[in-house]
């Protein structure tokens, strides 16, 4: 299906904090109800877990493909412990490459591109994967998946959209012009995009929503390589022009941490890093590319960003709770809790020595841990971020 994946596996997820920080982020969190679907990532079950294993299954099976893993050096550990429940044979094919500091999705798919094309060359289809989003069942995401491959071999940009379930502002969106169709190739919707839109306010998106053809904006994109590299020479060579120097990383480059093959030491990749500016995908190449389609999801897809969202995902976390009176609380702790006569409240306690804290918000009210963030950050208190 494609030749490499790319897993984009950074960021800090404070969206659910406090349980997901820059320590340990969201993608690390657990989900049991997402267990495996193919058995060849074992017994983990974390959006981690997840997304490598969607991975594992759009990759060439003949072997030569790669599961290209690029995340900051703080979740390297986090990555490892992931990896040891993948299979020998599988773990063979992923490579992770810690990135020298965080420069958002652009400079993370750059890395991803310059290392395919060093290490295989060719024209080779890839395919870019969040690590944070829950997707379900995996084989008709693969069905998808295939359509936008059979498109990426066209000198396509594809981008993967989601029809909208409400008038969401907490999501970008992809607004869609014709369907385009290719021999051979049947089952999936695809639509050439006619504009990309900026996380709307609540009266635009019911606008969007109403006219039929706008679809949430996933985060996964597919493509060929040579294709990718003219269009980030095009509309933005300043992100691209800095690894161009990087040359192919030698074997003394690599280290092998508990069976997982890691980049360690690719030399020039720190000073890349000094020079590349910090920006999104979407904004330094989907949005000006004009060569672009959407392939609408038939799956299901959730970016779970806030507590609400995430107990509908995966119903009881089996904290230790102790309850007289009320009901209707969600608890996430790893410590005892104990609720007497309150309802519909979210609670969340991480007692951790590092960086303690407890949340207590509302069912229904649990966005307000942005702004809670917010106060955070402004007040200094950046060790609980």
């Amino acid at each position: 299906m494609f030749d490499d994946c790319i897993i984009m596996a950074g960021g800090s997820g404070t969206r659910l904090w406090p349980a997901s920080n820059s320590r340990r982020p969201k993608q690390f969190l657990a989900i049991s109800q997402e267990s495996s679907q193919t058995g060849d990532v074992g017994g983990g079950h974390t959006f981690f877990h997840a997304a490598l294993e969607r991975a594992l299954a759009l990759i060439d099976s003949s072997g030569h493909g790669r599961v290209i893993i690029i995340a900051g050096e703080g979740h390297v550990p986090f990555i490892i412990e992931a990896c040891t429940s993948v299979s020998t044979v599988l773990r063979d094919r992923l490579v992770l490459i810690p990135e020298p500091r965080a420069k958002n999705t652009a400079a993370a798919i750059a890395l991803g591109i310059t290392y395919v094309q060093r290490v295989s060359g060719g024209n080779r289809t890839i395919v870019v994967l969040t690590s944070d989003h829950s997707i379900q069942p995996l084989e008709v995401f693969k069905a998808n998946a295939a359509s936008g491959a059979a498109f990426a071999r066209q000198e396509k940009l594809v981008v993967f959209g989601i029809p909208p379930r409400s008038p969401a502002t907490g999501y970008g969106y992809i607004e869609t012009a014709e369907a385009l169709s290719l021999p051979g190739v049947s089952g999936a919707r695809v639509f050439r995009v006619a504009s990309f839109r900026e996380k709307p306010a609540r009266p635009v998106a019911e606008q969007f929503v109403a006219a039929g053809n706008f679809y949430w904006n996933s985060g996964m994109f597919a493509f060929s390589a040579g294709f990718m590299l003219r269009a980030f020479k095009d509309y933005a060579p300043e992100i691209i022009a800095p690894f161009a120097r990087l040359q192919a990383p030698e074997e003394q480059a690599y280290r092998n941490v508990q069976g997982l093959r890691m980049l360690g030491d690719w030399p020039g990749l720190p000073a890349v890093y000094e020079q590349v500016p910090t920006t999104s995908f979407d904004y330094a190449i989907a949005e000006k590319c004009t060569q672009t389609v959407m392939v609408a999801a038939d799956f299901a897809w959730m970016d779970v960003g806030s507590w609400d969202e995430y107990e509908r995902l995966v119903g009881d976390t089996r904290s230790e709770v102790y309850q007289s009176g009320g009901a209707s609380c969600f608890v996430d702790a790893d410590i005892p809790v104990a609720l007497c006569g309150v309802e519909d409240l979210i609670v969340v306690v991480r007692s951790g020595k590092d960086a303690p804290a407890v949340l207590i918000a509302k069912r229904g009210e649990t966005q307000r841990v942005k702004e809670i963030v917010e106060q955070i950050r402004a007040a200094g208190k950046t060790e609980l971020l």
